[in-house]
């Protein structure tokens, strides 16, 4: 059976005080902070809002449903500009005139803009754990923060800000940022009180937003030239990384290495670039030599079957490598280390 809850949506913490009345339940007012804890026969978990000046504000979300919900947001008014950050399992979203939903993904953001003619639907599924961010700008109120720094600011951004009446729609998708997703747990995460929590969350807020707008700009690059790292990938690169410790052996190339972890080549090397400051060549080949010189310090095996358990299939070539990067040849390094065991035996 599903739960259908409608909410007003000009304020953040209407959000909250609505959802309340509508569960049955009271809800936390405290320094400009609303929160409402899930009743045991709905879920458990919390829907918690934030308010700053200048119309900024946010909601958090984490929780677990046992029915299914649809949050109906109030038809006929100027909804804020939402810029929401999955942070868990997915969820759906529609503005009332579309027909189909939008799966909103884990580590997925959107900034959306309804007009009154609209209104934002958010299908929730049970038995899923949601964990959701959401800035909400109040444009009217949020002009006078922005005004002077418009003139210099990107078209889409100017038609999108200045836009205080809601008069139009507008929808952008796709995987937010590490430096995001670090910001966001910092937020959460904060242990302040009073005033220096206010203005902690507050400039945190700003941060996430910052870095938001920048990522937008990003994306409208090519995929190839864009410069900003997204959570997701990131997931993906560290794949790559657990195949090249576990396959070493054998590891693919970089173009097949890049299509089992879902990325193109261009964006694999620019993710080690950026994450390990060399290429995934270079990753490979000192991870092999690290391995082998742990392996001659361990195990029983020969210089030969050690260049083979590693991926290189000559010992010429193996020996070099080592010796630029440990300055001796293995046969060398591997007589230092039995000569310490010895040593140590005998003491």
């Amino acid at each position: 059976m599903k739960k259908k809850i409608h909410i007003q949506d000009r304020d953040v913490k209407d959000v909250v005080i609505d959802l309340a009345k509508s569960l049955g339940v009271s809800y936390e007012d405290a320094n400009h902070e609303h929160c409402v804890r899930l009743p045991e026969e709905f879920g458990s978990g919390y829907v918690k809002s934030y308010q700053f000046d200048f119309g900024i504000g946010v909601v958090e979300t984490d929780y677990l449903l046992k029915k299914d919900f649809h949050f109906e947001l109030e038809k006929g008014i100027i909804h804020p500009l939402k810029i929401i950050f999955n942070r868990e399992s997915g969820f759906y979203h529609k503005l009332e005139k579309n027909e189909e939903s939008r799966e909103i993904k884990r580590l997925e953001n959107v900034i959306v803009s309804s007009t009154p003619k609209n209104n934002h639907v958010f299908k929730i599924p049970a038995n899923t754990p949601i964990c959701i961010f959401s800035i909400e700008i109040n444009r009217k109120l949020f002009e006078g923060k922005i005004e002077s720094f418009l003139a210099n600011m990107n078209e889409d951004l100017v038609e999108l800000f200045r836009d205080v009446n809601g008069i139009n729609e507008f929808y952008y998708k796709n995987y937010y940022s590490l430096e995001i997703s670090k910001f966001i747990s910092e937020f959460t995460e904060c242990e302040l009180s009073g005033f220096m929590r206010q203005v902690y969350l507050e400039g945190k807020a700003y941060e996430i937003l910052t870095h938001q707008l920048q990522q937008y700009l990003d994306d409208l690059n090519e995929p190839d030239r864009r410069l900003i790292l997204r959570q997701a990938t990131i997931e993906s690169i560290e794949e790559a990384v657990t195949i090249i410790k576990e396959e070493l052996e054998s590891v693919d190339n970089v173009v097949n290495l890049a299509k089992r972890v879902g990325l193109n080549q261009n964006t694999l090397q620019n993710g080690f670039k950026q994450l390990y400051k060399t290429s995934v060549n270079e990753y490979i080949r000192n991870f092999r030599i690290d391995s082998a010189k742990e392996l001659l310090e361990t195990s029983e095996l020969n210089i030969t079957e050690i260049t083979y358990k590693v991926g290189i299939n000559s010992r010429s070539y193996f020996s070099k490598l080592f010796k630029n990067r440990f300055g001796v040849n293995p046969k060398q390094y591997l007589n230092q280390v039995r000569n310490k065991k010895d040593d140590s035996k005998s003491a």
